[in-house]
């Protein structure tokens, strides 16, 4: 038998996360940095979200597509309602050059949970989902939670149909030409009103489970974050014939502002700043630079230091640039508020895993946008070594089931 939409014969689906994510082992790898390279609407992760059509339709579950380019494999009620549904799920695409984990782990993790709850017969007084959202690293157009941020409202629609890609690609025109109508990217209230609550499950990016020495945890919080773009404008010139005292050079003044950002941060506890991306124009080697851009991400527990730090950064390369002969322009990206997860559902996932710890996270999720809109709560898979964001980002397999199984429990506590 085979269903008619997508072609996809339904045989038995794969029976472990760890078979799951053996099949995309090579989707997206990364020659030049290592690990994996997935940005938005790119072959490899339009491969993936391929895969996880023919890994839901397999599984009978109904896959629709939002207006947004968020996937949801809905297991309906056979009254059909969809209202206060539990809905489970992550991202698939990735940061340049990350690990095989961060996202994907999510996605297979409730694809397992879904075969272990359907082989209980668990009996449903809810419909649940997998969701998979888009551009959840903001590696492409550079806003994180892109998905979550447009289903809810929290970023402004005409702003993201007009966010650029590094070849200065339009939002709306690669969305366009994936198959979205612009007309309906943006706020989907209907949809979002049938999320009764949300759980995320996710590798750790951190140590903290491996302290521990437990395999799962539960999140508390998400740290405070925001993203911010800085373009120190100089004048491009000769590297030959342009005398060191006649220079404008953006390169040098963006290296000294960047070098005063770790000193800034540093001075405030639990601070966090970050400049991981540089790009210099025209970018030739013997050439001055006319224009440097780069971009910071800055966290902490209160909004109040993470602001008061930008502040700082924004002055100190201000005066920087003065000194250099050079102007800047400064601009916020995005923004998002340290997240307290709902105590309610975090209650529940405590009940339902009862030996898990409860462990608060720096880095940002898709949960912690939807937490202001509906109860949300995340699930943490141990990384022993607690490297993310990298090739060597890692989970053991047993790991990678017992996560699955402890999504399976939370979920079915949820749902009955």
């Amino acid at each position: 038998m085979e269903n008619p939409l997508f072609n996809i014969p339904l045989d038995l689906p794969t029976t472990t996360v760890t078979e799951l994510m053996a099949g995309i082992a090579e989707t997206g790898q990364d020659q030049l940095r290592g690990g994996y390279s997935r940005p938005v609407y790119s072959s490899a992760e339009i491969d993936l979200r391929t895969w996880f059509i023919e890994q839901a339709t397999r599984r009978q579950l109904s896959v629709e597509e939002d207006g947004n380019g968020a996937l949801w494999a809905w297991w309906d009620l056979p009254t059909g309602i969809r209202t206060n549904a539990v809905v489970t799920g992550s991202h698939l695409d990735s940061v340049p050059g990350g690990g095989p984990f961060d996202g994907p782990l999510g996605v297979a993790s409730a694809l397992i949970a879904f075969d272990l709850m359907q082989s209980r017969n668990l009996v449903r007084t809810r419909a649940m989902a997998i969701v998979v959202f888009p551009e959840e690293e903001g590696s492409r157009f550079g806003v994180a939670c892109l998905g979550s941020r447009l289903l809810t409202g929290a970023i402004d629609r005409d702003k993201a149909l007009n966010l650029k890609d590094p070849d200065g690609n339009s939002f709306a025109d690669i969305a366009t030409r994936n198959g979205l109508d612009p007309r309906f990217i943006g706020s989907d209230r209907r949809l979002l009103g049938q999320i009764g609550v949300f759980v995320e499950l996710h590798v750790e990016q951190g140590l903290g489970l491996a302290d521990l020495d437990h395999p799962v945890a539960i999140g508390g919080s998400i740290l405070g974050h925001g993203r911010w773009k800085l373009s120190m404008l100089g004048q491009g010139n000769h590297a030959g014939t342009t005398l060191m005292s006649d220079r404008k050079d953006p390169m040098v003044a963006a290296a000294r502002s960047i070098a005063a950002v770790q000193h800034i941060a540093r001075s405030r506890d639990n601070a966090r700043a970050t400049v991981g991306r540089l790009q210099p124009v025209p970018g030739g080697t013997n050439v001055i630079a006319s224009r440097v851009d780069y971009w910071l991400d800055v966290r902490h527990p209160d909004d109040a230091v993470t602001a008061g730090v930008v502040q700082e950064i924004h002055e100190s390369a201000r005066i920087i640039a003065a000194e250099e002969g050079c102007t800047l322009e400064f601009s916020q990206e995005s923004l998002s508020p340290t997240v307290t997860f709902d105590a309610g559902l975090s209650g529940k996932l405590s009940l339902a895993l009862p030996k898990a710890p409860v462990l608060d996270t720096g880095a940002g999720h898709d949960a912690g946008v939807l937490a202001r809109h509906v109860p949300s709560a995340m699930i943490f898979v141990r990384n022993p070594n607690g490297v993310s964001h990298s090739p060597e980002e890692y989970v053991e397999d047993a790991d990678a089931e017992l996560g699955a199984a402890a999504l399976a429990d939370a979920l079915s506590s949820l749902l009955s």
